[in-house]
């Protein structure tokens, strides 16, 4: 029966469907934007849709399709052209996140990591040398990065940094790890931060950009997660890891600046990318929910002439739309140079709770078919949990959005 249901995508209601997402955002958009969406979204479409239910089942990551995600520049779109990448903007990157998503969440996740968590901070940090060595080969999809802050015993406290690194000569030897870092079994590299001076506390952390495989690093067991199963996550483990000395990312002691830069990121720049991720759940769930109410027939007429489920549906658009225009918002200050940190916090939560919700409300439309893999309502619900706890619980972007509102009242 999902089968059946599934196979009758290019119907009427999918139709109505495309027709309904070109008209809202083409007047919201501008035109290499559009035509950028609609790259990704027939991408998502042919590569992704058809094969993510299968990667959830295996926890399979999926190679093929981030190597052509390379290729069109998804994997750096915000990196310069001199170093390879798409040199795109902000808004850009949201709009390609959110369809990636739609097809598969863990797809959208991994782009994720090495757009804003390894990239970045070699971008802004990182000698020419390094941004040649690190970035060029991690631009195509053939190398991916990850990024190794958390820690076992204190999660993403950038000042209790345990992880210890000690220069031996022309070598970092690093001992400690690294935990819940994602994309950990298929990275090529990882930005890494280790304490180099415990008498200086936080201004002894510093940051490295350490090549894996590495002999004195190991990987843990892959965490058999809820969501996004197609990306792995992993404890890194450095046990008298030796890297060269050119490794250093910065200087000496730079580490808690570098982490406090991304934690600026993750109050903005990242947490835009996660709710563009949630966006695209969400869009997935109500694409879903939608197709199956005018198709689904129940005495004598489709489910989508019910009342009961037309609230449903009005409710999941609405939370959706007023979402993306919040994450767009926050997209286009920063891309214009503007104060951005309490857009940026409103867009995750309205993102990430919206993706819940509609994914939650997919399932009860669906019935009995929403709570059977067959059908994709069931890992879009899964996929959404997670939006709300990483890179800041929704707890925190409220006490973010409170802070500013405070702080601009106070002057």
């Amino acid at each position: 029966m999902a089968a059946t249901f599934l196979a009758r995508g290019g119907g009427a209601a999918a139709r109505a469907l495309r027709h309904l997402h070109t008209v809202y955002q083409s007047v919201a958009l501008p035109e290499t934007h559009q035509m950028l969406r609609q790259t990704c979204r027939d991408f998502a479409e042919k590569e992704l849709v058809p094969v993510a239910s299968q990667l959830d089942k295996e926890h399979r990551f999926p190679a093929e399709q981030v190597k052509k995600m390379g290729a069109l520049g998804l994997m750096a779109m915000d990196v310069p052209e001199e170093y390879k990448g798409a040199g795109l903007d902000y808004l850009a990157y949201s709009i390609a996140t959110e369809e990636i998503s739609r097809g598969c969440a863990s797809t959208g996740a991994i782009m994720s990591v090495n757009n804003s968590l390894y990239l970045g901070p070699i971008l802004k940090f990182g000698s020419e040398e390094q941004k040649h060595q690190w970035i060029a080969p991690f631009t195509s999809g053939d190398k991916i990065g990850c990024f190794a802050l958390s820690e076992p015993g204190n999660g993403s406290d950038a000042g209790a940094v345990s992880t210890v690194a000690r220069l031996d000569g022309n070598e970092w030897v690093l001992n400690g790890t690294k935990a819940w870092i994602t994309n950990a079994w298929e990275a090529s590299a990882v930005v890494v931060f280790a304490t180099t001076d415990k008498s200086q506390k936080h201004k002894g952390i510093s940051a490295f950009i350490v090549p894996i495989p590495t002999p004195g690093l190991s990987l843990g067991k892959k965490e058999d997660k809820l969501g996004i199963r197609a990306s792995s996550t992993a404890n890194l483990i450095f046990e008298d890891c030796r890297i060269p000395k050119a490794n250093l990312l910065g200087t000496q002691g730079m580490g808690f600046k570098i982490a406090m830069v991304r934690a600026s990121w993750s109050c903005g720049k990242t947490r835009i990318g996660i709710a563009s991720q949630a966006l695209g759940i969400a869009q997935g769930a109500l694409d879903c929910a939608v197709d199956y109410a005018e198709k689904r027939m129940a005495f004598g007429s489709p489910i989508s002439k019910l009342q009961a489920i037309q609230l449903k549906l009005a409710d999941m658009a609405l939370a959706l739309e007023s979402a993306r225009l919040l994450t767009w918002r926050a997209a286009m200050l920063r891309d214009n140079g503007k104060p951005y940190t309490k857009e940026a916090a409103m867009a995750k939560l309205a993102a990430s709770e919206a993706a819940t919700a509609t994914s939650h409300k997919a399932i009860q439309i669906l019935g009995g078919m929403g709570y059977v893999t067959e059908m994709p309502a069931e890992r879009h619900y899964r996929d959404a949990r997670i939006t709300e706890i990483y890179e800041g619980t929704s707890e925190i972007q409220r006490l973010v959005i409170a802070g500013q509102l405070l702080k601009a009242y106070r002057g």
